[in-house]
């Protein structure tokens, strides 16, 4: 992914990095300073294993959604799925991982995924819970990137989701530098395919473990997946506003069949594209 985005980088950005060392990768050039910190990376302290970063929605004065009884938020749910999954991948010892919040507080999409970038992550899973008005919904599902949201209901948690965005009424909207711009321009649809591609993984390896909606993948433009060479999906784990639901993402089982399935799927998609590398070196 690195080396398509520095080539893409070097045929339309040459104005842009003119002022760079001379062979330092378009790519390679930090983001601007910003207020946030960046934290721990767990896991083997081993450089070249894959780095995935959990993010645990909402967080602070942004509960997000809430249960039918409103004693229950999406942020807590959240974090606690999101720590589950962490520990998962830790105990697993073949990744490395790290949490964007591993507490109450709150972080604009801008830099949820910022950190993601600046860590260098190799995969970014944000971690939600779902809510509809129907009291009947149940079931979890992903979402990748799509500038056109593939249903109504995808364009609705979008335009929720995004409005995060200015709660503490600063627009971070144009986060990223000019050279993040013309990646996203060039690269995005990469980035677009690796991220549906292990969104077909995770739907195969939670199927047997968890409730999916028939819709499983869908396709929506959230600003928190818009890192340009960070593949990214959004978990939506289950219904916060169904009862039946709210049980199963609250009870420690049940967070341990969605970490051993997204634990799964990090493995496979891994393996994969150390296949795919292996091919590229014999066709050189």
């Amino acid at each position: 992914m690195r080396a398509i985005l520095i080539a893409l980088a070097c045929l339309v950005a040459a104005p842009a990095v003119a002022a760079a060392p001379p062979n330092r990768a378009v790519a390679d050039i930090p983001p601007r300073p910003s207020r946030f910190r960046l934290p721990p990376v767990l896991g083997p302290a081993k450089a070249s294993l894959p780095l995935v970063v959990i993010d645990a929605g909402h967080g602070g004065h942004d509960p997000g959604s809430s249960s039918s009884d409103g004693d229950t938020h999406e942020k807590d749910v959240a974090l606690g799925i999101a720590k589950a999954i962490r520990d998962e991948l830790v105990e697993s010892g073949k990744v490395r991982v790290a949490l964007t919040r591993s507490d109450d507080r709150f972080l604009v999409l801008a830099e949820r995924r910022e950190i993601a970038r600046r860590l260098r992550a190799d995969l970014f899973i944000s971690v939600h819970c779902d809510s509809a008005p129907s009291a009947n919904a149940r079931g979890a599902s992903i979402y990748t990137l799509s500038e056109t949201s593939s249903d109504r209901v995808s364009a609705a948690l979008a335009a929720r989701e995004n409005k995060a965005d200015v709660i503490n009424g600063v627009d971070l909207s144009r986060e990223t530098s000019d050279v993040s711009s013309i990646l996203i321009d060039l690269a995005q649809r990469e980035t677009m395919n690796v991220s549906s591609a292990f969104a077909s993984l995770v739907q195969r390896e939670l199927s047997p473990l968890i409730s999916l909606k028939p819709d499983f993948h869908k396709y929506a433009g959230l600003m928190v997946l818009k890192a340009p060479d960070v593949p990214s999906v959004l978990l939506e784990t289950g219904y916060i506003s169904n009862d039946d639901d709210l049980a199963l993402l609250t009870s420690t089982s049940y967070r341990g069949k969605i970490a051993t399935g997204v634990r799964r799927a990090i493995e496979a998609h891994f393996a994969r594209q150390r296949i795919e590398r292996a091919e590229d070196r014999e066709d050189m």
